[in-house]
């Protein structure tokens, strides 16, 4: 982490303290007075005990709004989604109106429709594009974006994986970049991997994702806009960052259900070998966020190991496994995993609580 010098040498318990602190020191904001600072080192201290395990001098409230403040400004979803302005007003008017809560955040999973308009998007449908106007979520679109006989592709190279096989298939605007060499295998001659940018299709996908970037940054703007407003205003950023499971990284954004089900069956070899791939990079994707971050709580939203898509037994072989050596590494680093369990996950409590005791939440 930035700023402690001998990082390598620190207890994992030694490392989530400097977290801590950081989080709690708040560098370089400028709170709008001593009353707001002072409510947010209060906050901060009220989420460290009770990780720690301490009592607080209260429980912490920190409120899942969802897309709540879109509609109580007057707006809905789909108005928020192509309008970034309004997204922003609407969360500020929400957060000074709902004032008596220890955290809130920026809207950061109301996605930027016109980006996704830009790259023809295939991964959501939203209010407007595939769902009526008035629709108040946008959809995952499952989908096998990974073929049966592309684990190894991933396995050995998932940099030239995500480029050249993932990405054409999750968006249009992309589809071009399937004919772009394979990068990693170095020759020594470079030029020969500039030639193929002279197609036509891959300087229209680069111009296009150009566009798109250029509109992410417009949301990104009032994105900023809103999280630096509410912690000058007292109120700490709860997420550090994201991740998860690597069997649902494999199901959720690849395989799709029907394939990595049919996988556990046919080619369970291969499942485990990807997991095993995913687990240093979901580790160090989550540290260079919350490095970036102030918080140290990394969100880990779960599905597919939800009780009524798997046994006990195929829990404990597939799931469990390696998402336990993503938390564990989450934690040697002093981040706190909040894994977030959506389905029925009373029947893997016995796992969970073989973590460590005031490491996670």
């Amino acid at each position: 982490m930035q700023g402690v010098d001998n990082w390598k040498e620190l207890t994992p318990a030694q490392k989530q303290a400097a977290r801590f602190k950081k989080w709690l020191d708040a560098p370089g904001v400028k709170f709008k007075n001593k009353e707001a600072e002072k409510l947010y080192k209060q906050r901060v201290t009220r989420f460290i005990k009770t990780i720690k395990l301490e009592e607080p001098d209260r429980v912490p409230c920190n409120l899942p709004v969802g897309y709540f403040p879109a509609y109580y400004a007057g707006y809905d979803l789909k108005t928020v989604m192509y309008d970034y302005e309004k997204q922003r007003d609407a969360w500020l008017k929400f957060m000074y109106d709902f004032g008596d809560m220890d955290t809130f955040g920026g809207p950061g999973l109301v996605l930027p429709a016109k980006a996704l308009e830009i790259i023809d998007h295939k991964l959501h449908k939203w209010p407007g594009d595939g769902l009526a106007d008035d629709v108040p979520s946008y959809q995952f679109v499952e989908g096998e974006y990974m073929k049966k006989d592309e684990y190894d592709k991933l396995i050995n190279d998932p940099s030239d994986f995500w480029l050249r096989t993932f990405m054409p298939r999750q968006a249009g605007a992309y589809a071009a970049l399937a004919n772009l060499p394979h990068l990693t295998a170095f020759v020594g001659i470079p030029v020969f991997y500039l030639a193929r940018l002279a197609d036509p299709a891959i300087q229209e996908a680069y111009k296009k994702m150009f566009k798109a970037g250029e509109e992410i940054m417009k949301w990104q703007k009032c994105l900023f806009e809103v999280s630096r407003t509410a912690i000058e205003a007292g109120y700490p950023g709860f997420s550090g960052g994201f991740s998860g499971a690597p069997f649902d990284m494999l199901t959720d954004m690849l395989r799709g259900t029907i394939g990595i089900f049919m996988d556990m069956y046919r080619q369970p070899e291969k499942i485990h070998e990807a997991m095993e791939r995913l687990v240093p990079i979901a580790i160090e994707e989550a540290i260079n966020t919350a490095n970036m971050s102030m918080s140290p709580i990394i969100m880990m939203p779960l599905h597919k190991g939800e009780k009524g898509f798997m046994s006990p037994k195929q829990f404990e072989t597939f799931y469990w496994p390696t998402f336990k050596k993503v938390m564990t590494g989450m934690i040697n680093e002093g981040l706190v995993p909040m894994p977030f369990a959506e389905g029925d996950y009373i029947p893997r409590l016995e796992n969970i609580q073989d973590m460590p005791k005031g490491s996670m939440i």
